[in-house]
């Protein structure tokens, strides 16, 4: 049995290339064709702008990018605080099943101690019932009592 040495890190312009190639394998999972420039310029515009935190999950041994987690900052009127928008959780196939997912989503909570914020909020797929274990796993619980909407407003052509 391996035994993972991981450490997790506020990703920063030095580990850009490292979380653009997990960012652009993320959205091939959902979906999305390859576009590694596409994704190397958009998250180096979140870490440049401070618009988001990303913590990268490396293997030490073996110095990869295991993972990555994304948290955008938004804020609560009616608690006057911050919250942390969950919004991009991604482990490589080679790491799954290891404790990554578990240990960037622990991080992420201790940034929000950090910035004493009231919360993380993320969505899942209904039928991501995988996703919805971890979450529940590790102490988020589902919002019963609201819906949830979207509007499209201009085609993503």
């Amino acid at each position: 049995l391996l035994t993972l040495l991981m450490r997790i890190i506020k990703a920063g312009l030095e580990n850009l290339e490292m979380v653009y190639e997990l960012f652009d394998q993320y959205r091939q999972f959902y979906g999305q064709e390859p576009d590694i420039r596409s994704a190397e310029v958009f998250v180096s515009d979140r870490i440049n702008k401070k618009e988001s935190v990303i913590f990268l999950a490396l293997d030490e041994k073996l110095n990869e990018a295991m993972g990555f987690v994304q948290l955008y900052p938004s804020f609560s009127s009616v608690s006057m605080q911050r919250i942390w928008i969950l919004n991009d959780l991604f482990v490589h196939k080679d790491f799954r099943r290891k404790g990554v997912a578990e240990e960037l989503i622990y991080r992420s909570k201790t940034l929000v101690s950090e910035t004493k914020a009231k919360g993380i909020l993320l969505e899942t797929h209904k039928a991501n019932s995988e996703s919805q274990n971890l979450y529940d796993k590790t102490g988020f619980n589902r919002d019963e009592e609201h819906y949830y909407y979207f509007c499209q407003v201009n085609d993503p052509a």
